[in-house]
């Protein structure tokens, strides 16, 4: 027997038991109405992102999404950490522009 196996049942049931079970279905959430406050568009390569703020009983967002095809995702940023997340985007885009390289696509090799 190596020594990370278990011959114990409780151990051997947990193994064959799937990582995602399907629970029972939930109910939908209620809709929530959202002022939009503003919006915009922009393509990067095959991407298309919409930024747009809005406004609910629960406080200001900013919803980012991307659209890739017929596939659309989607993050939301509240309002109180878009300073934060501006920092850091600025952060990140300082941080691409110092590596070498920056901006161009990779050699072949030879």
């Amino acid at each position: 027997m190596i020594s990370n196996e278990r011959s114990w049942p409780e151990q051997q049931q947990s193994n064959l038991r799937p990582y995602y079970q399907p629970t029972a279905p939930q109910t939908p959430r209620p809709f929530v109405q959202e002022e939009r406050l503003n919006s915009g568009e922009l393509q990067i390569e095959r991407k298309l992102f919409f930024l747009t703020l809005k406004e609910n009983p629960r406080g200001r967002f900013l919803r980012i999404s991307e659209e890739v095809g017929s596939m659309r995702s989607s993050i939301i940023i509240p309002a109180t950490g878009l300073l934060d997340f501006q920092r850091m985007l600025a952060e990140m885009v300082k941080a691409e522009s110092e590596i070498p390289g920056a901006g161009q696509p990779p050699k072949a090799v030879e």
